[in-house]
């Protein structure tokens, strides 16, 4: 058991020790008006940027996807079971279909501000 709160202590060390290193500033960074800066910033993110867009409309389109598939099951279950009631659930149905999709669609909206800002 000791052994292993010694491991624990010395991989806090470690990154202790690396993150300091990791947030150091660069020794010209005063030597930029705030416009340059914020220009240098966005280009240096780029790539950061396009990641994270193109990975929340990924998962956007996943969640979408289960919570689409999940409510149409239940929905085709529960006509399957009373084929009467129909008409009382293939409505709401498509109305929750419809507001799942639309936040899918908020998602690529946000990712195509995201990504066009640049």
């Amino acid at each position: 058991m000791k052994a292993k709160h010694i491991f624990s202590f010395l991989t806090v060390l470690v990154i202790l020790g690396i993150s300091t290193v990791a947030f150091a500033q660069p020794s010209d960074a005063g030597a930029f008006n705030a416009a340059e800066v914020h220009a240098r910033g966005l280009a240096s993110n780029f790539g950061l940027i396009a990641l994270g867009a193109g990975l929340s409309i990924g998962l956007a389109a996943l969640g979408g996807g289960i919570g689409q598939g999940r409510a149409a099951g239940s929905a085709l279950d529960g006509i399957a079971r009373n084929p009467g009631a129909k008409g009382q659930i293939f409505t709401p149905m498509i109305l929750g279909l419809a507001l799942i999709e639309s936040l899918v669609i908020y998602a690529l909206l946000i990712s195509l501000l995201l990504v066009l800002k640049l």
